[in-house]
Formats: structure tokens, sequence, C-alpha cells
């Protein structure tokens, strides 16, 4: 039987690093210009297809970056288990490309777009099996400890 899974601050520290260096590759990727596409495909669908492909994958990658910030704050005890499980998830819908958009965009560009739905991949498989291998509901005294913070803060 294998271990249940745990997500540490190194680990996620280490995709952190990898999510800063593919955005800053789609950033660039998906701003320069002269990004128009495979010859022989009518220019405005190229430049629709780069626009769209660009917001998709900008998106995933902002909602990949969340997810670690997320887990960084619960790692350095800004944020509880609870606030954690309840606001930290991951949509699947996010992992999703057009692939007669894709055709019409660069191969290296393709790559990239490939490269951060494997990233992201990845972030979803840590989150299900992070999510699977404990309880989902905080105790009494977490509840309790929570309610009394948030009364607090005020």
């Amino acid at each position: 039987m294998s271990k249940p899974l745990t997500i540490n601050p190194r680990i996620v520290e280490a995709l952190y690093c990898e999510a800063l260096t593919l955005s800053d590759e789609v950033r660039h990727a998906f701003t320069l210009p002269g990004q128009l596409g495979r010859a022989g495909h009518d220019e405005d669908d190229a430049r629709v297809a780069l626009s769209s492909e660009g917001l998709r994958t900008t998106t995933r990658m902002m909602h990949a970056i969340a997810w670690l910030l997320n887990h960084r704050a619960f790692f350095m005890g800004e944020i509880t288990d609870y606030q954690l499980r309840r606001h930290g998830r991951l949509s699947a819908e996010m992992r999703r490309s057009d692939a007669q958009q894709l055709a019409l965009l660069e191969p290296e560009t393709v790559e990239l777009v490939q490269a951060t739905r494997r990233f992201y991949e990845r972030l979803l498989w840590l989150d299900r099996n992070w999510r699977l291998s404990e309880s989902h509901e905080p105790s009494a005294i977490e509840r309790l400890r929570e309610r009394i913070e948030q009364r607090l803060a005020g």
C-alpha cells in the first residue's frame, strides 16, 4: 500500500519557481509581434487563435500560481488548513485547449501551450491526491479557533 501524499513547502516552492518561469515564457510568446501562425492560413483566423489560446494559457497559469500561493500561505501560517481546502481548489476546466486553434499557431507556441497543460495536470494530480489523503472537515477545535480568529480580526 502506498503512503498518503503530502505536499510540503519544498515541493510548493519548486513548483512555484517552475510556474513563474512558464508564465514568463507564456507572456513572451503571446505578446511578441509576428506570432501569426503557420503559413497558408488566414491571418484573421491566426490572430483569433493566438488571442484565444493566449487567454486560455495565461488564465491556466494564473490559476496554477494562485493555487501555489495558497499553499505557500498555508505553510507560512497565514491561512488555515480549512481555508486552504475550501478556497484552494483547481478547476479541471483550465486544462482544455481548442485543437483547431492550436493548429493555426507556430509549433513553438503549441509546445508551450502543451507544457502549461502538462504542468497544470501535475497540479491537478497533486491537488486531487492531497485532498483524498486527509480528512476534509476541520475538527471542532479548529472550527472554534477559526471563529475566534475571525471575531478578533474584525
